[in-house]
């Protein structure tokens, strides 16, 4: 036989497409050619290969060798073929049997002495091979990783020859035992350790009861970046499902597995000075950025109007549609981004405009808008909640010290609590309700509809922000177990549009 089907999985985004990797043994000339759109990395499979198999005790075919990796128009990357190319060519010069590899899907790289080397995205390629009942043949480096993925059949391998004799029915390996990946409890820092800042730590809460977006505006050191890192120890936990994608994003991203705390919430916090491709994603080769990172999780920018005016742009269509689609000439990628925004800002440059305990270096009121207003009206429209977060005064700032405000435990809970209702009624979180479901939802009584109204008028809302306004006031109302919006509860929704009201 001179002619052999191998299956493996390329990379796109988060998704795992599968590829057949063709291999003819042709007489002619001796030559090793590899087609369908192979970048370079895939290219040089052809010397690991060889040196793999010769150092590995078996004959490399001295025959014209072609391998096609179809679809021809997907791009191919990585290493992660070398095995499935190894195999194909065993296969098809008759040192393993003509049926060795069916109902198999290969991965690895090899090393020039055979041994299975790991490879990066693992997790979406065994969510794949999960849904199409394959047996997964892959590095025994990546099995902690794959073997989130219940209901796979595993291989876990390490060198060539144990592939080989497997296929072959000469040492049938076992079926991998995947590790103990239970989540273990990652201590967080507490909402205890915060003193005072009373209006700031129930915004707190009622942004993570909904997941809504959150802007906090004050002096250095009234505790912006204190309340902001407190926010993922009282949001509630994740489902096995997103805690899978989430993985799956860091996967892809080829960064390390560490498996006590794949359940916990991401918390990202780039730099001021990030660009936007490493906010959003991006390269020759797409790769995901920070936002994809924090999917299900929370990203936090510091220091807001720091950041480059377009790099800041870039997030109005992520904060919207929950995903982030990166185009190049060649190639397009699609990588989930459903993150929580929370951001800290100053007034003004110096950060002490309006501090009635330290006078501003020389900011004037028209600097100090100026400054504010590097944040665009389309991105302030989109963060729900807006709050100015005030330097503490020395009496309450001591005070705090011997008197804990309540801890992170506590807070989950009514956070938890206020969550499921709103599964319960709508399947999502309310800041990601829809026109329609909003309407359904989020009826207003008489007196609370004049109060919106009047809200409106007086500071000149877009219709964005009247919606975001009444998607808080709906997780306002579930904190309280209130089945329907109380003029109380949207007066505190609409107390919380700060910037509004510059």
């Amino acid at each position: 036989m001179s002619y052999a089907n191998t299956l493996c999985r390329a990379a796109v985004g988060i998704t795992a497409p599968a590829v057949t990797v063709e291999t003819h043994l042709a007489n002619g000339l001796p030559a090793f050619n590899i087609v369908g759109l192979p970048e370079k990395a895939v290219q040089e499979s052809r010397d690991r290969v060889r040196s793999a198999l010769v150092n590995s005790g078996f004959d490399f075919p001295a025959r014209r060798i072609t391998v096609n990796l179809a679809p021809a128009d997907l791009p191919k990357q990585g290493s992660r073929f070398d095995l499935a190319i190894a195999v194909g060519i065993l296969v098809a010069s008759g040192q393993l049997p003509p049926q060795a590899a069916d109902g198999y899907e290969l991965v690895g790289e090899l090393s020039l002495a055979g041994a299975v080397r790991r490879v990066s995205g693992i997790l979406p390629l065994a969510l794949a091979s999960r849904e199409q009942r394959s047996r997964l043949i892959m590095p025994a480096d990546n099995l902690e990783e794959a073997a989130l993925v219940s209901g796979l059949t595993l291989y876990a391998v390490d060198h060539l020859l144990a592939v080989t004799g497997h296929l072959g029915g000469s040492q049938r390996l076992p079926e991998a035992s995947p590790p103990d990946t239970r989540p273990v409890p990652v201590a967080q820092p507490d909402l205890a350790e915060v003193c005072g800042q009373a209006h700031a730590r129930r915004a707190l809460e009622v942004a993570a009861a909904g997941r809504h977006n959150l802007l906090m505006m004050g002096p250095p050191g009234s505790g912006k970046s204190m309340l902001a890192s407190r926010l993922p120890g009282i949001l509630p936990p994740l489902s096995e499902d997103e805690a899978l994608h989430s993985a799956a994003v860091r996967s892809v991203a080829g960064h390390p597995f560490a498996g006590v705390d794949w359940r916990q919430r991401p918390f990202r916090a780039p730099h001021h000075t990030a660009s936007g491709a490493a906010l959003v994603g991006g390269g020759s080769l797409p790769r995901p950025g920070e936002i994809s990172l924090a999917h299900n999780g929370v990203l936090f920018l510091d220091e807001l109007p720091e950041f480059d005016n377009r790099v800041l742009e870039v997030l109005r269509e992520p904060l919207e549609t929950g995903r982030i689609l990166i185009s190049r000439a060649a190639r397009q990628a699609e990588f989930p981004a459903d993150f929580q925004l929370v951001a800290a800002m100053n007034p003004c440059r110096c950060g002490y405009a309006g501090d009635p305990a330290r006078a501003c270096a020389g900011c004037s009121r028209e600097q100090a808008a100026r400054y504010q207003r590097r944040i665009s009206g389309p991105l302030r429209d989109r963060i729900d909640i807006q709050i100015e977060v005030p330097a503490l005064p020395q009496r309450e700032l001591l005070n705090g010290l011997q008197r804990a405000g309540e801890d992170s435990r506590t807070v989950r809970a009514r956070v938890v609590a206020a969550w499921q209702r709103q599964i319960q009624r709508q399947g999502t979180a309310n800041a990601r309700l829809g026109q329609q479901a909003l309407a359904r939802h989020c009826a207003l009584p008489d007196p609370a509809r004049d109060l919106l109204a009047q809200a409106i008028e007086r500071l000149g809302l877009s219709a964005r922000a009247f919606h975001r306004i009444l998607r808080v006031a709906r997780t306002v109302a579930d904190l309280d177990a209130s089945p329907d919006i109380g003029t109380g509860h949207l007066t505190e929704a609409i107390g919380y549009r700060r910037l509004d009201r510059q």
